[in-house]
């Protein structure tokens, strides 16, 4: 019977504010039984994204439950198959979906999907352009924004993993773009490398309604929204008629203590008729068979650039965490295990 050793870092506590090594145990542990449909997988690379501190609250009516105290944290990984119990996949195989802060990760079937090796991208990419990241991109301008040419696109957080690659789809569908980030650097980076119309620095920014009014003259067709708050205030200010405002994410209220007021300005979504609409990138897993080919040929032929932050070694999986809230990520944030 095989049998695998794994080191893991569990949820003790629910964070209050920023994640802190008192709200985890490092701990090691021998998997060997797992039930039919279930897999081991050897995780090679751990995504880190913003949706796990969500994950590690006490919050309810979310579209997962908080991670049990005393589990694992949760998160995507990437990894070759060493056991299965599985029809639908053998030992050998590369497969990506959710799994945990460890060496191995046990996974029911239907929470992992096969990476499509044939594309001839590195596995990592698979965590990043070519997976939950890069689609949420994918299918949020594309299905859920239905971009016409000529529309002006606002995408916040965008350097971010998603923003990025939002923002580039943008410009492929021939839409006028501009992006928000926090650093001069990164403005520069979104406008000079990626191709974005314009930036806005927001923390340089002291009347937002304004700099978004200056840099979409003609108002804001779709907001492609990864933050809430503030941003999304002054953003309503400046809707085009028949906006779509996509709802990705809430990045600026994951971390805090007490609830925050608004969004303010929700009245323009009727004096716009415009639409907001929160979309999950999982209701889409069933077509990435035919979406990510398509953003691996845009990865090769130069249309879709994109960074990866990877960061060595699972024990520094807590530290590396804490860079997406304080802005030193660098790209899309793996964990190399």
């Amino acid at each position: 019977m095989s049998t695998f050793n794994t080191r893991q870092i569990l949820l003790t506590s629910r964070p209050q504010g920023l994640l802190k090594e008192s709200d985890i145990e490092r701990t090691e542990t021998t998997l060997d039984q797992i039930d039919e449909g279930q897999i081991i997988i050897k995780n090679q690379y751990l995504s880190l994204d913003p949706a796990i501190s969500v994950w590690m609250s006490d919050m309810d009516n979310n579209y997962l439950p908080p991670i049990p105290l005393g589990h694992p944290v949760w998160c995507t990984v990437i990894g070759e198959i060493v056991k299965s119990r599985s029809n639908k996949y053998a030992v050998g195989d590369t497969v990506w979906g959710m799994g945990n802060w460890s060496d191995y990760s046990i996974a029911p079937e239907d929470y992992v999907f096969p990476a499509d090796m044939t594309l001839g991208l590195p596995i990592n990419n698979h965590l990043s352009v070519l997976g939950a990241v890069g689609m949420t991109g994918y299918y949020g301008i594309l299905d859920v924004g239905k971009p016409v040419a000529g529309e002006t696109v606002l995408i916040s957080a965008a350097a971010g993993a998603v923003g990025s690659i939002a923002g580039q789809i943008a410009k492929i569908s021939g839409c006028h773009v501009v992006g928000l980030a926090g650093t001069q650097a990164k403005c520069d980076w979104i406008t000079k490398d990626l191709g974005f119309d314009g930036a806005i620095n927001y923390r340089e920014t002291d009347n937002m309604s304004q700099a978004i009014a200056n840099a979409c003259p003609n108002g804001v067709d779709i907001y492609f929204d990864n933050v809430g708050g503030e941003i999304l205030s002054a953003t309503l200010k400046n809707l085009a008629k028949n906006a779509r405002i996509l709802f990705c994410g809430w990045m600026s209220t994951y971390n805090n203590d007490e609830s925050l007021p608004g969004p303010h300005n929700m009245w323009q979504i009727l004096a716009k008729t415009a639409r907001l609409e929160g979309f999950l990138v999982s209701d889409y897993f069933g077509d990435f068979e035919n979406g990510v080919p398509t953003m691996a040929n845009w990865v090769k032929e130069g249309k879709i650039k994109f960074k990866e932050d990877i960061v060595e070694g699972l024990e520094n999986t807590p530290e590396a965490f804490l860079k997406l809230f304080n802005g030193t990520n660098d790209g899309k944030l793996m964990v190399k295990v």
